[in-house]
């Protein structure tokens, strides 16, 4: 069931937020402000704890020095957290590694910190999202 409120916006803003919504391609307000409260949603669900899922993405130097055992050996010591894992070989000494995770929040975030605080990640990133229980 859809219910429908008003939001009372000053101009300027209003236009800030339309242009915004035309460059991410939304067909009106209303998906957007959807999209606005979910990702609040989300945020909400790391901040309590729960059970998430998300994705940590590494760009790393192959050539550094233990680096990929040192990866391996955190993913081991949080594999209860790992789905999957895909490595892209990009370059002669860049790969690419993403892992998708699943689990409490805290956790999740320990082994994304400890991932990306790797010697030798060049960059590192936690898309964090939600499992999808309470969002509609």
């Amino acid at each position: 069931m859809l219910k429908r409120f008003t939001v009372s916006l000053e101009e300027d803003l209003l236009e800030r937020f339309d242009g915004s919504i035309n460059r991410h391609g939304y067909s009106n307000r209303s998906e957007a402000v959807r999209d606005l409260i979910r990702r609040e949603l989300v945020d909400e669900e790391w901040e309590q704890d729960s059970e998430v899922v998300g994705v940590v993405t590494l760009v790393y130097n192959h050539h550094q020095s233990q680096l990929q055992e040192r990866i391996t050996e955190l993913q081991h010591r949080y594999y209860q957290l790992i789905t999957s894992t895909t490595h892209v070989h990009m370059e002669d000494h860049n790969c690419l590694e993403v892992t998708i995770v699943k689990g409490q929040a805290s956790l999740v975030r320990e082994l994304s910190e400890g991932l990306i605080a790797l010697r030798g990640v060049k960059s590192g990133n936690l898309t964090m999202s939600s499992t999808g229980g309470h969002l509609h």
